[in-house]
C-alpha cells in the first residue's frame, strides 16, 4: 500500500532531502512505493490532481531532479529487493535499491557488474544515465549489463521490457534517462569480481602533478581492461591514513581497481610505486570495500560538469593541474578518467549512448559547504570547462552533468539517436509527464 507523505509529517524532511544540498524543493506529496501497483496509484492521484511528477531512488542527481516543487513525488526506495541467480550469473534489482545493497548481495558469491562509484547512488538512476564506475572498462557501462527493466508507464501500464519484448524500450534505458516510465526493477549481467581486488588509493603533493600527471596518462593509455584507474586533485582529508604534513593540502591521487590476476596487478601498478608516492594505500581489499571508498556523505552543496576527449595531450594535463591548484574549495575534486577497453568496443547503435571511441572524461567536481562560496565554485567549473573547450569532443556523460540544457543533452546521444528517443518517448510518454530528469521531450502532435 502507497505511503503518503505531506508536508505535515514528521518524516517529511528526511524523505525530501537530496544529496545536493544546494537544492531544496518541497514537493506538496511524497508517494513512498512498495511496488508496481502503488507506482500506477501514483501517477493516477498526480493526474487526478494536475500534479508534477518526480521520480526518487538513490535522489543523487546534481541537479535536483529527484523531487520537484509542490508536486508529487515517486518514492521507489521501499523497492530494494535482490535475488542474484548464481548459476546463471543474473540479477534482478528492485528500482529503489542502491549499489551498496547490490554489491553486498552479489559479493556473496563472487559477482558484481559495472556499478557507481559511490555506494549510496541509485542503481536504476546511475544505470539509465549510462553507469560508469571502475569496472567500465573489463565489463563496459551499467546499461550495457542490462538485460531486462520492469516499469511503469505513463498511462499506467506495467511493461517488461527485454531482448524479444518492447526492445525499443530496453535500448532507450540504455542511457536515455528516466523519460519513459517509473523503474520497478532491473535485470542484470554479472561476472567474476573479487571479492577480493588490487585497489586503493596513491597519492603525491600537487608540486609533483606535471611528473605524476603525464606518467599516469601514458600508463592507464595502454593499459589491459582490468584496470579501471581514475587521477585526481584534491585536498588531503584529515584521516590517519594521510601523513600530518599532508593533511590539507593539494594532492595528485590515483585511485586503482583491477579486477584479475593479483601478481599480474601488482605489476601493473608497480608504475606509480616506482614514482615513489608519499600516500600508498594499493593493495588486496574486498571490491565492496573500493566500490565505497570515495563516498561523499549528503548534505554539501554541489556542482559538476564533465567532457569527452580523444587525446588528453600536455597543454590539456596542464590546464587540468592548473584548475586543480585553484579548487574554490578544499571539498572539491577533479577527476580524468580514461575510457576505452569493453566500453569502446561495444557496438556503437547498441545503447543511446554516443562517441564511446572517446578516450577520456574530465569530471570538475565541486563541493562546498556554506552559500556564500556558490558563485566561486560554479564559477570553477565553468571556468576550467572554457579553457579546456580546445580538447574536447562536444560529447558528454549525462549523469556527470546538472541541468545545462538541451544542447548538452542532445549532445550525448547526437542527433540520429536522439531522434529515435524522441520517437520512443513519443509512444511511451506522449504527454511528457516523466520530465523531472535530462528532458526528452516527446513530439507536438500535427
Amino acid at each position: 500500500m502507497t505511503n503518503w507523505i505531506e508536508a505535515d509529517a514528521s518524516e517529511y524532511d528526511e524523505r525530501r532531502a537530496l544529496f545536493n544540498a544546494m537544492i531544496v524543493k518541497r514537493p506538496r506529496i511524497i508517494a513512498a512505493c512498495d511496488g508496481p501497483a502503488d507506482v500506477k496509484e501514483a501517477l493516477e492521484r498526480a493526474a487526478d490532481d494536475h500534479l508534477s511528477v518526480a521520480i526518487r531512488s538513490g535522489g543523487h542527481s546534481v541537479a535536483g531532479q529527484s523531487s520537484n516543487d509542490d508536486g508529487l513525488v515517486i518514492d521507489v526506495r521501499p523497492m530494494k529487493a535482490v535475488d542474484i541467480d548464481v548459476a546463471a550469473r543474473r540479477a534482478r534489482v528492485g528500482g529503489g535499491c542502491t549499489w551498496g545493497d547490490f554489491d553486498a548481495a552479489a559479493q556473496e558469491f563472487g559477482l558484481a557488474t559495472t556499478g557507481g562509484r559511490v555506494s549510496t547512488t541509485g542503481v536504476s538512476g546511475l544505470t539509465l544515465g549510462g553507469g560508469s564506475g571502475w569496472l567500465e572498462r573489463q565489463h563496459g557501462l551499467s546499461c550495457d549489463n542490462l538485460l531486462a527493466v520492469e516499469l511503469v508507464t505513463a498511462d499506467g501500464r506495467e511493461v517488461r521490457a527485454y531482448e524479444t519484448q518492447h526492445q525499443d524500450l530496453l535500448w532507450a534505458s540504455k542511457g536515455g534517462g528516466g523519460n519513459f516510465g517509473v523503474v520497478t526493477a532491473l535485470e542484470f549481467q554479472l561476472h567474476p569480481v573479487g571479492p577480493t581486488i588490487i585497489g586503493g588509493l596513491m597519492a603525491w603533493p600537487a608540486d609533483r602533478g606535471p611528473e605524476v600527471s603525464r606518467a599516469f596518462r601514458d600508463w592507464a593509455d595502454d593499459a589491459p581492461d582490468e584496470l579501471g584507474p581514475g587521477l585526481v586533485m584534491l585536498s588531503g582529508p584529515p584521516e590517519e591514513f594521510i601523513p600530518p604534513h599532508l593533511q590539507g593540502e593539494p594532492l595528485i591521487a590515483v585511485a586503482v581497481c583491477w579486477n584479475g590476476d593479483e601478481a599480474t596487478g601488482l605489476e601493473v601498478v608497480q608504475v606509480l610505486r616506482d614514482l615513489a608516492p608519499e600516500v600508498d594505500l594499493v593493495g588486496p581489499m574486498p571490491y565492496a570495500v573500493l566500490q565505497s571508498m570515495i563516498d561523499d556523505p549528503p548534505g554539501f552543496r554541489q556542482y559538476w560538469s564533465a567532457d569527452y576527449h580523444d587525446a588528453f595531450p600536455d597543454e590539456a594535463l596542464d590546464l587540468f593541474l592548473d584548475a586543480g591548484a585553484r579548487r574554490a574549495s578544499p571539498m572539491t575534486q577533479h577527476l580524468l578518467l580514461p575510457w576505452g577497453g569493453a566500453l569502446a568496443r561495444l557496438d556503437a547503435d547498441a545503447t543511446p549512448l554516443s562517441q564511446r571511441s572517446a578516450r577520456w572524461v574530465s569530471h570538475p567536481f565541486a563541493t562546498w559547504e556554506d552559500p556564500a562560496d556558490d558563485a566561486a565554485n560554479i564559477a570553477w567549473v565553468r571556468d576550467y570547462r572554457k579553457a579546456n573547450a580546445a580538447f574536447t569532443t562536444g560529447g558528454v556523460y549525462l549523469n556527470f552533468i546538472g541541468d545545462e540544457g538541451d544542447d548538452r543533452i542532445k549532445a550525448a546521444f547526437g542527433a540520429e539517436k536522439y531522434e529515435r528517443l524522441v520517437q520512443i518517448k513519443s509512444e511511451y510518454d506522449p504527454g511528457n509527464v516523466f520530465s523531472g530528469n535530462q528532458n526528452i521531450r516527446p513530439k507536438v502532435p500535427a
